[in-house]
């Protein structure tokens, strides 16, 4: 198809831009102006297809969850790979009339899809104070080529586009942030009236791994008498006590030292033990481990998160999880201490019941509290008559 000139196919720019910033303000959600923008771009510059990039901060890539045609999954890349990462690392803006002689270009997109890109016209979309927050893309001109004037109604698009889009990114992190922090409240109030150590331990595994989107945590304690970290449960493991030295691994040096530990790739740290990795046929990615501290700045034990999900664990990550311990600390305190108590009672109640002598408790009152079994089997009474009698 013989190409248009310039002034045909571009004659009313800034009607065209009101009339775009006008459908992508009806919509709220980030993924429909998203879809609204790149139909909008590739209807205005005459393209086959449009897709923008916007740039992923925690996991340092640029991602599109929209695009035209038989793509409709999400498509992640390096921020510096291809055509996209070429612009929004250099800022600059290209046609490109050939791709596939290209260096820079990208064909694995291509080969996924099976799509074939024969031309591109590309753009970085920046905020207003000059920051690059991702690419715009048109690709596949219906007139033949892309021109200057498809660039710079591309460029013109992607600076009004990007007001919208920064506002509504704005407003999601405003409301994840509340609900993350109504959601952090209730799981704090849930976990401060559980005072059974195997349950606690259990609710706050299970509430760490969905507050940072991982794929298994383990909450140690430290033992005093043994000097071992140990905890009842580990998510996606038989129910059981898992010891270890406490200054042993990751979570003995996060332990001894204090300090946060994140990891992005476990077998990359010479800290890292893959041992256990082989015995269970897990394999660890990333790792965030973080001290528990009671309010009197002592280390009780440590906190370990394996395998964020989408990436490594982020500066974000590690302030919530430091957060949450903090809140959760005290509470770990009790339980831990009801346990003991828990624990030497029903040593003690063992020992009496394997005495061959009758033994009694008596309170202030000199009233019986408790007989063991040898003392009803010689005194010939049921336990519940005797408790309670006088001396």
């Amino acid at each position: 198809m013989p190409a248009l000139p310039d002034h045909e196919r571009h004659s009313n720019v800034p009607q065209t831009l009101l009339e775009i910033s006008n459908r992508i303000a009806t919509f709220r959600s980030l993924d429909q102006q998203l879809i609204v923008l790149v139909d909008a771009l590739a209807e205005a510059l005459g393209a086959e297809r449009g897709t923008l990039f916007l740039y992923d901060t925690v996991n340092d890539e640029l991602y599109s969850h929209v695009a035209q045609g038989n793509i409709n999954r999400e498509i992640r890349l390096e921020r510096d790979k291809g055509i996209a990462g070429y612009v929004f690392t250099s800022g600059e803006s290209v046609l490109i009339d050939d791709p596939y002689s290209d260096p820079r270009f990208d064909a694995s997109v291509d080969q996924a899809t099976g799509f074939r890109t024969r031309n591109i016209c590309c753009a970085p979309v920046r905020t207003l104070d000059g920051e690059t927050i991702g690419v715009a893309q048109a690709l596949n001109s219906r007139h033949g080529t892309f021109t200057q004037a498809d660039l710079r109604l591309l460029e013109a698009i992607s600076q009004q586009a990007s007001i919208t889009i920064q506002n509504t990114i704005y407003m999601q992190r405003m409301e994840d942030a509340r609900a993350q922090e109504a959601d952090f409240l209730n799981i704090v109030a849930g976990v401060a009236s559980e005072i059974n150590l195997g349950p606690l331990l259990q609710m706050i595994i299970n509430a760490i791994t969905t507050l940072l989107e991982a794929d298994r945590t383990s909450l140690f304690l430290n033992d005093e008498k043994t000097q071992e970290l140990f905890t009842h449960i580990g998510q996606g493991l038989e129910t059981s006590t898992i010891r270890i030295p406490n200054s042993v691994g990751i979570a003995g040096t996060v332990f001894t030292s204090g300090k946060t530990v994140n990891i992005p790739h476990a077998y990359a740290d010479l800290r890292f033990n893959p041992s256990f990795d082989k015995q269970t046929g897990y394999f660890t990615r990333s790792i965030l481990c973080v001290p528990v501290a009671n309010k009197e700045g002592k280390i009780i034990g440590v906190t370990q998160v394996l395998n964020k999900r989408g990436g490594p664990f982020s500066a974000e990550d590690e302030a919530r999880l430091k957060a949450f311990t903090s809140q959760i600390s005290m509470a770990l305190e009790n339980a831990k201490l009801f346990s003991d108590v828990q624990a030497m009672k029903n040593y003690n109640e063992s020992m009496l019941e394997s005495m061959s002598s009758a033994v009694l408790t008596f309170d202030d009152e000199l009233k019986v509290v408790t007989c063991n079994s040898a003392g009803t089997r010689i005194m010939k009474i049921a336990e519940e008559e005797i408790v309670g009698a006088d001396a």
